[in-house]
């Protein structure tokens, strides 16, 4: 029986790589990176199964070109905004993703960045890298205590469900908004008060959490407006998608000292993040490695490769994205 072409975008751990070329006719990639349009588009035009992830944007124009064999696009992640879902629907595309596996590790850096800013981990770390600390001081690095704020969750899905878990532990408030209220059993477990106005629970909470998709009612959601209702002593963590949040706006929130701090593991792709931006004293930036472990790649690309299996075995993928999900 002849294998399905696979082309993968990206360099993909090795027994991930090593599995998919004993199942199928799988081009590999050494790329670190996003590849280039053109070789992406090569890719579409060879392709029988794509894996393609985060930073391979794929628009209706390049789907145009698609090789009419061209059946699955398997994501390797769980976002798929940089895919047209769309578009690829019409064309008898299916589209999945790897959700789940992931929940976990980002809702523990999401409390690894909500526990930074407030306790100062950077300053204490830079003070000892220094060589000028002299000893402990009563009132050095004094940070703001977590236990017992409140929190706000924007965007309630599997991984803001995790993270009020967590917080759940510092005994914080949990708050949260969501396209859709929660079952009153889960917010009952999850301890969590629903706000239908999102402006009144911002002014409302000390930390606040950006765990939403990227969609049109998401895109640049905070913006200068919506994050000047923040407390000057509140501190904002964003794990999702950076184009949530109106970068500019933050910037100059934070350089004003209008908030305390941000934690940030994603930003927005069509904005560079400016030399100013990196050097500010109240902020953390991590680069986009929330998901970075060994056990959740593995159990992605473990996804990926079921996805692709139980589609050419002539079943619909469990994690098939549909246009109703957009």
């Amino acid at each position: 029986m002849k294998k399905a072409k696979v082309i993968i975008t990206r360099k993909l751990p090795l027994p991930v790589e090593k599995r998919m070329g004993e199942l199928f006719d799988v081009t590999l990639s050494k790329a670190e990176h996003p590849i280039e349009r053109h070789k992406l588009i090569n890719a579409l035009k060879e392709a029988e199964v794509l894996v393609p992830t985060i930073g391979d944007k794929i628009n209706a124009s390049m789907l145009s070109l698609a090789n009419p064999n061209l059946k699955l696009i398997a994501n390797y992640g769980a976002g798929y905004d940089h895919i047209d879902v769309k578009t690829a629907f019409q064309r008898g595309i299916i589209v999945t993703n790897t959700p789940s596996v992931l929940t976990t590790d980002t809702a523990d850096m999401t409390m690894a960045l909500l526990l930074a800013m407030p306790r100062k981990l950077r300053e204490g770390h830079e003070e000892m890298q220094s060589g000028n600390w002299k000893g402990w001081s009563p009132t050095a690095f004094m940070g703001t205590r977590v236990t017992g704020k409140n929190l706000g969750i924007i965007g309630m899905g599997r991984i803001g469900q995790a993270i009020a878990k967590r917080a759940i532990a510092f005994d914080m408030k949990i708050n949260y908004h969501n396209r859709r209220k929660l079952h009153s059993e889960l917010e009952k477990n999850l301890q969590a008060n629903y706000w239908t106005n999102i402006e009144e629970m911002i002014s409302h909470i000390d930390i606040l959490v950006v765990s939403a998709s990227l969609n049109t009612s998401s895109l640049y959601l905070l913006d200068q407006k919506m994050l000047s209702r923040l407390k000057p002593s509140a501190y904002i963590i964003n794990i999702s998608r950076g184009e949530i949040i109106d970068q500019n706006a933050l910037f100059r929130m934070l350089k004003s000292k209008k908030i305390s701090g941000a934690g940030l593991d994603v930003y927005d792709d069509k904005k560079i993040i400016s030399e100013d931006f990196k050097r500010l004293k109240n902020v953390f930036l991590l680069p986009h490695m929330g998901s970075s472990t060994l056990e959740g790649r593995l159990e992605m690309g473990e996804k990926v490769i079921l996805n692709i299996k139980t589609f050419i075995d002539g079943h619909r993928p469990s994690d098939q994205i549909v246009p109703s999900m957009l």
